[in-house]
């Protein structure tokens, strides 16, 4: 708190503030602070006020060790004056003797018999109070149950009395009653029970979050696993990193270890790593780390307890190292908990949740689909195990020959080989063999330096290709392998062409590169002897290479006949000596270059040849880039059913393959795309989530990140929106982007679909919050103002909506002076509407003044749209300016005025013609103006008439749909004349 208040004003309106931050140390401090200034004043009524802030701090904060210290303070000043509560002070006292039994049953050292002593006094001064029973009875029933007494008496003297003022909520007093049936084994009942609260009909500050952990389990037993997944994604959202839920938390880590989601589990368990050390509760620290424990047992179960996992502070853990400090803790607190209560209670249901088999084998609970190894924190991704693992010879010899037979072949298969002869030569005791057939050890280094460019190629690092092919040419020269020599330095020569260039027309710099590549591939074939077949077809695939690119990046007419003479003589040298690698090779690039210069019937005229072949002589490892290549062919061709089939036929043979033969991430891409064209958008949803996790194990970060966004934001059209939350706090968690290492824009779009996403699950703090740091952000954003305005308006539509129209008109300010710059015409004219319709809706009257003031702004927009010539999308900005003053001005009970505005922009439509161009937008002014003219200014007899001639003209013009409200209006009129 920068400076104690200096008046009770000043208190009073700190606590307010105060009250609006979320629970957690900073609230706390801050409480405390309020405490002791609100002492100064010498004023009882502003210390209890406090006093109260700060009791509602520690009980939410997880702090019940002092909850109780404060209430006694309160209640002491209500001993002493009894005066000073008013009927909201003095219900919220005896409210709170709930709080104090609750945090007192919380800590093991509070004897049995002084729980009993808080009841009695609770059920004293309600007596006194001549207050109803049932809240205490209520109470009386959860200490019972607490301790692991028999409950039935304690329940019926509880739920079978009548609620009263004093009473828990609805929705906690459903929990309890739900749990009573859980516990009695009676899952049906328990569900029944709890639906008003999982449907949402009943809710509070910790419901329905605390009653979807409990259901979740139950849910499963009884067959309900889909809800189970939405209650879990929404559930979690609401209790996470929260001290107060952290027994919230530890059921859904339970529940995700019992479904196969152990990495969520894990994921999450980092998410909250900070509870390990927030949680005061002795009682609530319990039910957390039980939760933490049977994830880590079924996670160590499964043969993975050497990962590294989130726990507490000051050293690094596995998950079995955690796992046995987790059981040692939770085991001594539930140990206390019994010794207090005389029971086994606490030890029987820690038993009871450790003991608990898996209950399904996988739940597919989010849209990323991941294995342990993928989550784990700071540990390196963990590639698949190849569907079909490859044969890599025993003896060394073998091995090396091998190797380069398979790569003379482009054999998928040669990848492993040489991954296995790369371990085996960093080894320090190896030994290189001593025959003539493999050659001496700088070969074998030049080969793995040769096969590491052609991984750094792969991954688009083509400065560090150009180098490693360099460095093994240089050891193939000194190996006595010219052949070699010259097929490296070539492959340097077009990783360097393909080198971005900083600045200027990056485009014609890359086309000036190629052209200068093949002039320099020319030569070196020019110069070279003793090229073998296979390496003079690969030299020739790299001189084709070369000129495809070029016409790639050019898109030059010009370019395409010289790129296609270099494919035929790839293609006639490669047929002449039967390589058939390469002859496959020269199709793909002669269709790739028909489909860059427009000719897709001759592309897949081409790629339906070269499918003919492979089917008849190989190589099979190149059928499912064929038919992955003629999948996007179609799509080209807008046959979506026809690619669907491709693309999923190159799916199939792909898992024939060792993982990374074939780009399988772009065949779910390219699904993906088909999947929308055929209107199957839930599919394409799976393929673009599929894609992404591939792109991520492979390494291709940036790519993986771009492909969840769109499927984050597709997940959001189809009303997913919780799937699309946890799917972007679960990116928005990664390492690099928390370290900041992610491109900052991609990282801005993830936060901006969550952040609208939030808003459309009606969490519009959370999402207010979003905005406005995006806001703040993006003002920076000088190349991109656009997107700054885009931002800054949605920001002031939510302030709007959330009452805070000073920082509201702050925002849509930000999005005007960007907008000068970047005109967003449509964006801002809708912005300023809303935010006055907000305006004139929230505040009437009073808030007409800045209402008009947002409409005048609008008006200025659509006028500089207007000038500029500029069409709207969606309705044209005048009428809906007029429209919406009418509206305004409604709102706030200037119906003359509203009646006016309409006219006018009835008179701004004109009159609707047969077809559906603007009838519906039309018919809705007429409704408006009707609804105005002959309820509110009380002139029905020419609403009637005005809403009979817009509903005839519409019915005759075939709109009948947007006659009937009309109808229904003037038939209403006339009823109420």
């Amino acid at each position: 708190m920068p400076t104690a208040p200096q008046t009770t004003d000043e208190l009073y309106r700190a606590l307010q503030e105060n009250d609006r931050r979320p629970y957690g140390r900073a609230r706390t401090v801050t409480a405390e602070e309020l405490v002791d200034a609100a002492e100064r004043f010498a004023e009882p009524v502003p210390l209890v006020h406090a006093l109260l802030e700060l009791q509602e701090a520690y009980t939410y904060g997880s702090e019940p060790r002092k909850s109780p210290v404060v209430f006694a303070r309160l209640l002491t000043l209500f001993d002493e004056q009894p005066e000073v509560f008013d009927e909201r002070l003095r219900h919220t006292l005896f409210w709170r003797f709930k709080w104090v039994a609750n945090a007192l049953r919380a800590l093991p050292e509070i004897p049995l018999a002084s729980l009993h002593q808080w009841l009695s006094e609770m059920r004293d001064r309600y007596e006194q109070a001549g207050l109803g029973l049932q809240p205490y009875y209520g109470q009386a029933y959860q200490l019972a149950a607490h301790t692991g007494e028999d409950t039935t008496l304690a329940y019926e003297l509880w739920a079978g009395r009548t609620r009263t003022q004093l009473s828990d909520c609805e929705a906690c007093e459903i929990c309890e009653r739900a749990l009573y049936h859980l516990r009695a084994g009676d899952d049906e009942r328990a569900l029944r029970t709890w639906e008003p609260v999982l449907s949402g009909q009943e809710s509070c500050k910790e419901e329905p979050a605390r009653s979807l952990s409990y259901a979740l389990l139950p849910l499963l037993r009884t067959g309900h696993p889909e809800r189970a997944r939405e209650l879990h994604l929404a559930g979690y959202r609401a209790c996470r990193r929260n001290p107060s839920m952290s027994g919230e938390v530890g059921r859904h880590l339970e529940f995700c270890a019992l479904t196969g989601n152990e990495p969520r589990g894990l994921e999450l368990l980092a998410e909250n790593r900070n509870l390990f050390d927030d949680v005061d509760s002795p009682l609530d620290l319990l039910d957390f780390l039980t939760g933490v424990e049977v994830l880590l047992q079924r996670v160590e179960q499964l043969g993975h307890g050497d990962l590294p996992a989130a726990g507490f502070t000051g050293r690094t853990w596995t998950v079995a190292e955690l796992r046995a400090e987790v059981h040692r803790r939770a085991d001594d607190l539930a140990a206390r908990f019994d010794t207090r209560n005389g029971t086994t209670a606490q030890a029987d249901r820690r038993s009871t949740r450790l003991d608990r088999a898996p209950l399904l084998a996988a739940l597919e609970l989010t849209l990323r689909s991941r294995t342990l190894d993928d989550v784990a924190m700071a540990a390196p991704v963990a590639m698949p195990p190849a569907p079909t693992a490859a044969t890599v010879p025993d003896t060394l010899p073998e091995l090396i020959l091998r190797a380069r037979a398979l790569d003379e072949q482009g054999h998928p298969d040669a990848d492993a080989c040489w991954a296995r002869l790369r371990t085996l030569v960093a080894a320090h005791d190896y030994t290189h063999p001593d025959d003539p057939a493999v050659g001496p050890l700088i070969r074998l280094r030049a080969d793995l330096l040769a096969d590491e460019a052609n991984q750094a190629g792969e991954k688009d690092e083509f400065a560090a290709a150009a180098a490693l092919n360099e460095e093994a040419a240089n050891l193939y020269d000194a190996a006595g392998a010219p052949g070699d020599a010259t097929l490296a330095r070539a492959c340097a020569v077009l990783a360097t062409a393909e080198i971005p260039t900083p600045g200027g027309d990056g485009a014609e710099a890359k086309v000036a590169a190629l052209t200068d590549a093949h002039t320099a591939m020319v030569r070196l074939h020019q110069e070279a002897s003793a090229l073998a077949s296979h390496q003079e077809a690969r030299l020739l695939r790299l001189r084709a290479t070369a000129l495809c690119l070029r016409l790639q990046t050019s898109g030059d007419q010009e370019h395409i006949a010289p790129a296609l003479a270099e494919v035929d003589l790839l293609h006639a040298f490669a047929t002449q000596h039967d390589v058939a690698g390469q002859i496959s090779g020269a199709q793909v690039l002669r269709a790739s270059t028909y489909a860059v210069s427009g000719d897709l019937a001759a592309a897949v005229t081409e790629i339906d040849a070269l499918l003919d072949r492979l089917k008849a002589h190989g190589p099979a490892w190149h059928l499912p880039r064929a038919l992955g290549l003629r999948g996007r062919l179609q799509l080209g061709l807008q046959a979506a059913q026809v690619a669907h089939a491709d693309l999923t036929e190159a799916l199939r043979l792909a898992a024939d393959w060792p993982a990374g033969a074939v780009n399988t991430a772009r065949l779910h891409g390219d699904l993906a795309e088909a999947c929308m064209h055929l209107g199957r958008p839930e599919e394409a949803l799976r393929h673009l989530t599929r894609s992404a996790e591939l792109e991520l194990r492979h390494g291709n970060r940036t790519d993986a990140y771009c492909t969840y966004s769109n499927a984050a934001q597709l997940g959001l059209d189809l009303g997913r929106v919780e799937d699309c939350i946890a799917l972007l706090d679960s990116l928005l968690a990664e390492p690099d982007v928390t370290a900041g290492e992610l491109d900052d824009r991609l990282v801005a779009q993830l936060r901006l679909t969550r952040a609208r996403a939030l808003h459309a699950g009606e969490d519009l703090k959370a999402a207010t919050t979003e905005f406005v740091a995006l806001a703040a952000q993006s003002a920076d954003w000088d190349d991109d103002p656009g997107s700054h305005a885009m931002i800054a308006a949605e920001t002031a539509v939510l302030l709007g909506e959330s009452g805070e129209y000073a920082q509201a008109r702050k925002a849509v300010d930000q999005a005007l002076a960007t907008h000068a710059q970047a005109p967003r015409y449509e964006l801002l004219s809708n912005c300023l509407r809303e935010l006055a319709r907000l305006q004139a809706q929230q505040q009437g009257a009073d808030g007409l003044p800045d209402a008009r003031a947002f409409l005048a702004d609008a008006g200025r927009i659509a006028d500089e749209a207007r000038a500029a010539g500029y069409q709207a999308r969606g309705r044209s900005l005048d009428t809906a300016l007029a429209y919406e003053h009418g509206r305004v001005n409604a709102y706030a009970g200037a119906f003359e005025d509203a009646l006016a505005a309409l006219e006018k922009a009835l008179t701004l439509l004109g009159e609707p013609g047969p077809e559906q161009d603007h009838a519906e937008e039309w018919a809705e002014c007429v409704r408006l103006a009707g609804a105005i003219e002959g309820i509110y200014l009380e002139r029905p007899d020419p609403a009637r008439t005005r809403l009979d001639a817009a509903a005839s003209r519409l019915t005759a013009l075939g709109h009948t749909e947007d006659a009937e409200p009309l109808l229904s209006l003037a038939a209403t009129l006339r009823d109420e004349n």
